[in-house]
């Protein structure tokens, strides 16, 4: 059948379109070092080979800026950069790629002082000058910090929305509206209800979907099949990317998957697992990207369900991420969470530091929180009931 869609504007990307009614635009991200250009080159030869419509790189200093000169020289696919806290490096890496995604909640990590509007017209004058689309990518474990849950009611999602909102109404103000738009949350139902209010009042911008951090397949692959569903079949959604922790040599996984899942809905085959893992245990990981510091950390994720898999009734978010730029703050939410240095995993109890640990010592460690966790957990619902 004929996905419905809502009628967003079209967005270049290179030789790829984004909304417009062009067909949903499938993404990935590279997980090799960005300054290791001969395994990044590979690895976007094997996701263009695997049907990748973007491909995204991570670009966190100038050698990584250098780097990504060499990689464009040597593929055409159409490549995306990923920016973080130091925005200003959005000028060395736009003459080499065909999108700059940025995240309203990092813009404030960097010259602190200097009003996030100025940064934003900042990054969008160098996209233009150099034939580039923007995305700005909202992210649940990275918000701005002066929008507090509080101030919308309660409403978790409130900050979200109108970070994504008033970014959008700034770029159009000032004349720039070759973006398109993500909001991404480890739980779907979060993703689903956000992109669906987003929409309700924007439908002109397309969006990027995602489900973020969902975690080791096949359990991820089916978190995310529960966000697309319920959005693509109501004509939310104009490119995708499903985020799986899987090593570097597997990385097309996410593109197969993406592809599988859109077949699925397009032919009607709508599985609805909507309520899959969302009120029993959730282990929740990020996808491999070039910030992993050690790629111990995709085989930790897999020894963490395992471990892990005696509480599977109990409604526990078990949080593990593969770097220090996401890690600490995307591990907040969670009963437990653990991000990934070099050579020692931080654990984390919400946002309480516990202390940091070598890999060979933290399940032994997890398993004792995880234990009382459990414990104040049914605790609680005995006092409840």
């Amino acid at each position: 059948m004929e996905l419905r869609r809502n009628p967003t504007r079209a967005v270049r990307v290179g030789s790829c379109t984004i909304g417009g009614g062009h067909p949903i635009a499938v993404q990935s991200m590279t997980a090799t070092h960005t300054q290791d250009i001969d395994a990044t080159v590979a690895q976007v030869l094997d996701l263009e080979k695997a049907g990748a419509d973007v491909i995204r790189i991570a670009v966190d200093s100038p050698k990584d800026a250098a780097a990504l000169k060499e990689i464009r020289s040597q593929v055409k696919a159409n490549l995306s950069v990923d920016l973080q806290e130091n925005y200003r490096l959005a000028e060395q890496v736009a003459p080499y790629v065909d999108k700059i995604r940025y995240n309203p909640g990092h813009l404030y990590h960097h010259e602190r002082s200097k009003p996030w509007q100025e940064k934003v017209a900042y990054i969008a004058q160098v996209a233009k000058d150099h034939d580039c689309a923007l995305r700005v990518g909202v992210n649940c474990g990275s918000v701005d910090p002066a929008k507090k849950v509080d101030d919308y009611g309660g409403d978790e999602n409130g900050p979200l929305l109108a970070s994504a909102f008033e970014h959008c109404e700034y770029l159009d103000s000032i004349g720039f509206t070759r973006y398109v738009v993500s909001i991404k949350d480890s739980d779907p139902k979060n993703v689903i209800e956000v992109n669906k209010r987003f929409a309700l009042q924007r439908p002109d911008i397309p969006l990027h979907l995602g489900v973020t951090e969902a975690g080791l397949p096949p359990d991820g692959i089916i978190k995310t099949r529960i966000a697309f569903e319920q959005l693509i079949s109501q004509g939310i959604g104009d490119t995708i990317r499903v985020s799986l922790t899987v090593p570097n040599n597997r990385k097309h996984e996410e593109i197969e998957a993406g592809r599988k899942i859109l077949a699925d809905i397009a032919a009607g085959r709508v599985r609805s697992f909507v309520d899959f893992g969302l009120d029993t245990l959730n282990i929740i990981s990020c996808p491999s990207c070039s910030r992993v510091e050690n790629e111990a950390f995709i085989d930790l994720a897999q020894q963490v369900k395992e471990m892990t898999a005696y509480a599977k009734d109990h409604k526990i978010t078990i949080a593990v991420m593969g770097c220090r730029v996401n890690g600490p703050g995307e591990t907040d939410d969670a009963d437990l969470g653990l991000w990934c240095g070099p050579n020692h995993v931080n654990l984390k109890k919400g946002p309480v530091e516990l202390g940091h640990f070598k890999y060979d010592e933290i399940l032994p460690r997890l398993k004792q929180e995880l234990d009382l966790v459990i414990a104040e957990k049914s605790g609680q619902a005995l006092t409840s009931s």
